[in-house]
């Protein structure tokens, strides 16, 4: 069985990644997008730049895919991340989690973004209209931050 775990520098391909979790036995695919938002802690966001260590940010997905199969009752997980500049809109994230059931499947997807943001290296640099910030990974507050 091949799981997909990938960073990217072009648009991530979300028809593939879904495709990858698609089985018989699945019943429910729970898919997350992150996209590059407008506003920011209150300032104005232009674009963003996201930055990896490929090798070990893959390593480090398929670790909390790992983890997500052994836990979650999904059957199937994938995951990719872009890196480059991104500009408003563009999807920087994607999670995809198949399962027998829809419940397995979206806990799953909630638990490996939590996690990868968390523990794969990936960092962020927001450019607004007055300047740019190097950001620190936010832990998820269950809050739709």
């Amino acid at each position: 069985m091949t799981f997909m775990y990938r960073v990217v520098s072009e648009p991530i391909d979300i028809a593939e990644l879904i495709a990858s979790v698609s089985a018989p036995e699945v019943g429910g695919i729970a898919t997350f997008f992150g996209t590059v938002r407008r506003q920011n802690a209150g300032r104005t966001v232009l674009a963003v730049e996201y930055h990896a260590y490929p090798t070990m940010a893959e390593k480090a997905m398929r670790a909390i895919g790992e983890e997500v199969l052994r836990g979650y009752g999904v059957s199937r997980v994938g995951m990719a991340h872009r890196v480059g500049r991104l500009e408003v809109g563009d999807v920087s994230v994607v999670i995809v989690a198949g399962a027998p059931h829809r419940h397995e499947a979206l806990g799953a997807a909630t638990y490996a973004i939590d996690r990868l943001k968390q523990v794969v290296p990936i960092w962020k640099k927001e450019f607004y209209e007055d300047g740019s910030a190097w950001l620190e990974p936010q832990p998820s507050s269950g809050k739709g931050t």
